[in-house]
């Protein structure tokens, strides 16, 4: 655990320094564009955040190279490569939209490119699901899930960055819960190691957000931009691929070695990497269905975002924010407690976890309402007042 924590704090303190090296270049060289119609900010701030975040990523993996502890993450330097090339490649692409707003269809076009990288020569795919029996998939389907996976959760990741902070707290904390995942699971089923890229990448980013979010949180001086948000997005679903991938045979062959039920055991480990992104899946799901129901294109920009709504509701920004924080610290915390007291000794002790989720849901939902319910009593009519005679 020691070197996680390492990792964590040169990669936070590494990222911060970048980002305030960058936000000083930025602003002496008016590296930012101008304010959008659906924008919140109102005045002109640097989107170049993400340049800063990969710097941060970057250092944390050359340094991994020398510490004999996560030597077995680069027993495949073909994979390795591949996912530094493909995060390079990503956050070019989302700079240059920052600074001169690429068409929607080049973007999308670049993020297939990347995705095929890992899923291709990098190797990292979705080969087969604990799902009712072990699930293997042909090479070709596997491939087509695996890409559209990454491209998804990396367009889910960037729809949500909206509001200051919003995208680095809630990454913070679903990357949390993921490395814990991820540190339980090499526990419970006696890996060699502790280490694992899965695991390694989830820190990575934890501390990442740590060191950037000072520079986010509103009011920012700093935006992640598309590179920043389309770099968390494509490195949590390759994290999430790479644990799905090492736990099929394990799973299915030892499902109730630690006496869990039959259901959640196999459902959870696939389960909780969703889980960790439901909220920007939620609103891409939402944004897709909105748009192209109006004969639109999926991508094309507009004003009613999940953290639109929230707005529109009567919240402030940061209220807005924390909320979603918590929507997101309550979903995955309470499958991460399902999983652990599937892990028992006894049966049933999941349901600890699933209290949580009823009680944490309920807060939320009552915390999320509020607001508007004070404006519906704000605009209630006042009765008519009789009309005063001018005085003569």
């Amino acid at each position: 655990m020691k070197h996680y924590v390492f990792i964590l704090i040169l990669t936070g303190a590494l990222t911060f320094v970048l980002t305030w090296v960058v936000w000083r270049v930025s602003m002496r060289y008016k590296l930012y564009p101008g304010i959008r119609e659906r924008d919140v900010h109102k005045n002109p701030t640097p989107r170049l955040g993400g340049v800063a975040m990969f710097l941060g990523v970057l250092g944390a993996f050359a340094l991994s190279t020398a510490v004999p502890y996560f030597q077995i993450i680069w027993q495949e330097p073909v994979r390795m490569w591949a996912i530094l090339g493909s995060t390079l490649l990503i956050v070019l692409v989302g700079v240059a939209d920052d600074l001169w707003d690429l068409d929607w269809f080049l973007k999308l076009g670049a993020q297939f490119l990347v995705a095929w990288i890992i899923v291709g020569p990098g190797g990292v795919q979705i080969y087969s699901l604990p799902i009712g029996g072990k699930t293997i998939f042909s090479g070709w389907l596997s491939v087509i899930l695996s890409v559209f996976v990454i491209v998804v959760v990396m367009n889910a990741v960037n729809f949500i960055d909206g509001l200051d902070g919003l995208v680095a707290g809630v990454a913070l904390i679903a990357n949390g819960v993921f490395f814990a995942y991820t540190y339980l699971l090499a526990r419970d089923f006696e890996f060699t190691s502790y280490s694992n890229l899965a695991a390694f990448i989830a820190i990575v980013l934890v501390g990442a957000c740590v060191g950037f979010l000072p520079f986010n949180w509103n009011p920012a001086r700093m935006f992640m931009g598309d590179g920043g948000a389309l770099m968390l997005g494509l490195l949590m679903a390759v994290s999430a691929m790479l644990v799905t991938g090492s736990l099929p045979n394990q799973l299915i062959a030892d499902n109730d070695q630690f006496g869990r039920s039959q259901l959640l055991g196999a459902f959870i480990p696939v389960l909780l990497p969703i889980v960790v992104v439901l909220l920007p899946l939620l609103d891409f799901g939402l944004a897709v269905i909105r748009r192209m129901s109006k004969g639109k294109s999926p991508f094309s920009p507009d004003r009613k975002h999940l953290h639109h709504r929230m707005l529109d509701m009567g919240h402030s920004d940061r209220d807005a924010v924390l909320i979603f924080y918590a929507w997101t610290a309550v979903v995955s915390l309470s499958v991460l407690l399902m999983y652990i007291g599937t892990t028992a000794d006894w049966p049933g002790l999941y349901w600890p976890g699933l209290s949580f989720a009823v009680i944490g849901v309920a807060a939320c939902l009552i915390v999320t309402l509020l607001p508007s319910r004070r404006a519906a009593r704000a605009v209630v009519p006042l009765p008519p007042q009789p009309e005063r005679k001018p005085v003569s």
